[in-house]
């Protein structure tokens, strides 16, 4: 079965993989992934994306794109006689690539669809407080995320665990099910399952005005609101005229004896750094202040000078 594979970042890279080293009739023809760009830093020279990489060791063909809208890449993609496109974070396609595949084309969504349709399913299952999530593997359809349901398995999320451990773990879940989904592919064995509009939620790109952390806030949802943006993009917040991002915090006991007075406060006791939220007190365990580097907070207290009332702006 002739398969081109579509993926950038690391989340795509254990699929990629799988099918590569899979003993079986399964030939990937193509490896499809975004151009050569600083990816630490914005100021970073440009690197080959996580997939990239991995298809180079694997001695795989690769292409390069940031368009797949163009004639050009859908010619290009009619070329290699696909029976199946497998798609894993990657780009939205138009129907003029997707439809050049025989047996069609499937994305491995990191949700339980139609729960988490959009850029950042595992983000906001996190922050909206979920404990359960999983992945999907739908064939691909005009409208975003609404294709028939091949397959789906289920995880838990752990309380402690971020948004970066988090998508580690379904990384390697997904690329099981993506190598199942290619088997029920080509034994002709799929059965499909629609998806219900009804039940749908969204997972909107995350963009600067939506990671700003809201103090006024209960405890519960800043601390997974901080969770599930870590490690990137990271939520943040002002700190005495100056942005900062907030790598990790942990809920504090509730006898803590210093009750806030608003949301917003920080204090600062036995070298921990605490900042109040409606209901309580969060401590923060980790920090980047603009301008200098990511530190856990302990390092940071040692050249903080910390005056009663400051506040991180609400």
């Amino acid at each position: 079965m002739r398969i081109i594979f579509m993926g950038t970042p690391e989340f795509a890279v254990p699929s990629l993989k799988a099918i590569a080293l899979e003993d079986n009739d399964f030939e990937l023809v193509l490896v499809v992934t975004g151009s050569d760009k600083p990816r630490r830093s914005k100021h970073a020279a440009a690197e080959p994306s996580p997939v990239k990489q991995a298809a180079i060791s694997l001695g795989l063909p690769v292409y390069e794109t940031d368009d797949v809208t163009s004639q050009e890449f859908a010619d290009i993609v009619a070329a290699q006689r696909a029976d199946v496109i497998v798609v894993a974070a990657f780009r939205i396609l138009p129907s003029a690539v997707f439809e050049q595949a025989a047996f069609g084309a499937f994305n491995l969504h990191a949700s339980l669809l139609p729960a988490y349709r959009g850029a950042a399913p595992i983000n906001w299952a996190i922050i909206k407080g979920e404990r359960e999530t999983g992945v999907t593997t739908f064939f691909l359809q005009q409208r975003v995320d609404t294709g028939n349901i091949i397959l789906q398995e289920k995880m838990l999320i752990d309380r402690a665990e971020n948004a970066t451990d988090l998508a580690c773990r379904m990384s390697v879940i997904g690329a099981r099910v993506v190598l199942d989904t290619l088997y029920l592919i080509a034994s002709r064995k799929v059965v499909l399952s629609p998806q219900d509009d009804a039940l749908a939620s969204k997972a909107p790109k995350l963009t600067r005005d939506n990671t700003r952390i809201l103090w006024s806030q209960p405890v519960n949802i800043v601390n997974d609101f901080i969770r599930g943006l870590a490690l990137k993009p990271t939520a943040w917040t002002t700190f005495n005229g100056k942005t900062m991002k907030i790598f990790k915090a942990s809920l504090v006991d509730p006898f803590f004896e210093t009750m806030p007075s608003s949301s917003g406060m920080v204090f600062v006791d036995k070298g921990r750094l605490y900042a109040s939220c409606s209901d309580g007190w969060i401590e923060v365990l980790s920090l980047q202040l603009e301008g200098r580097k990511p530190m856990e907070t302990i390092e940071f207290l040692r050249g903080f000078r910390y005056e009663a009332g400051l506040q991180f702006f609400v």
